[in-house]
């Protein structure tokens, strides 16, 4: 299917709605499961997003999410050296931050399951949705590996202390335990997930979208950033947006009691 500039992909659907971009992992043979290919593609993807995307919808085509590493894929690798492997975790690292840092809002449709590389998926994402039966894992133990290259995302989201269970226990546990720790923000029944998605997407189309994508980055870069150093980006950066032109809209906006001209574009 052509990508968002005219580009074919091998591992991706990519459909536009109105300055909705969705990203669908397209390998359900696999349970859209990694792969090198996958892997680049996706990072491409998030890295080209301009100003005109509004929010991005990250979903899986057929029965699941995402099932984590293709098992052909990590055959490929039993025989790599140290270096060998570490070229492939960079990889991955880049992809996970390419989601991570993308400007618009990212919201993942979750359904049947996400394991292992999937749930770093999820911790990339700014908003979460999960139908109800999805099934979450952090699975690599059972393997012998670790889940070393989503660590760093995941830890950012669920703290410390469910990391400490699931990361050595490799379970298997529910949409509801996924939202107690932080990777799922709701649960839907499976019929009502997508129309659960598109109330988030509209949701976003309501505020401004420099602002949205200027409070991503806080959220991202505060928690980071030492004391006196976090006061002052929050500072610079509330001076910066009230002085910009989304920001002088919106607040004549408000002050004039009509819409903002981004609810309209």
């Amino acid at each position: 299917m052509a990508g968002t500039t005219g580009e074919r992909f091998e591992t991706l659907a990519i459909e536009r709605d109105s300055g909705v971009v969705h990203v669908i992992l397209n390998r359900p043979e696999v349970r859209n499961a990694f792969n090198a290919t996958l892997i680049t593609e996706l990072t491409r993807v998030f890295q080209g997003f301009g100003p005109d995307v509004r929010a991005v919808v990250l979903r899986g085509a057929g029965p699941v999410f995402c099932a984590g590493a293709d098992v052909q894929w990590m055959k490929q690798s039993i025989g790599y050296s140290a270096a060998e492997n570490a070229k492939d975790a960079a990889a991955m690292a880049g992809m996970l931050r390419a989601i991570d840092r993308a400007t618009p809002p990212v919201i993942a449709q979750v359904h049947g399951a996400a394991l292992g590389g999937g749930m770093g998926l999820l911790a990339t994402c700014d908003i979460a949705v999960a139908a109800e039966g999805t099934q979450f894992g952090f699975t690599e133990v059972r393997l012998g590996i670790v889940p070393a290259v989503i660590s760093s995302f995941v830890l950012r989201k669920t703290g410390i202390a469910p990391a400490r269970r699931y990361f050595l226990t490799g379970e298997i546990f529910a949409p509801a335990v996924a939202r107690a720790m932080g990777l799922v923000h709701e649960i839907a029944p499976a019929a009502e997930l997508e129309a659960r998605v598109t109330q988030f997407v509209d949701t976003l189309r309501k505020c401004g979208p420099a602002a949205v994508a200027t409070a991503k980055a806080l959220v991202r870069d505060i928690p980071a950033m030492a004391y006196d150093e976090a006061i002052e980006h929050a500072v610079q950066t509330i001076a910066r947006v009230r002085t910009s032109p989304e920001g002088q809209e919106g607040l004549g906006a408000f002050l004039e009691k009509r819409k903002p001209s981004w609810i309209d574009s």
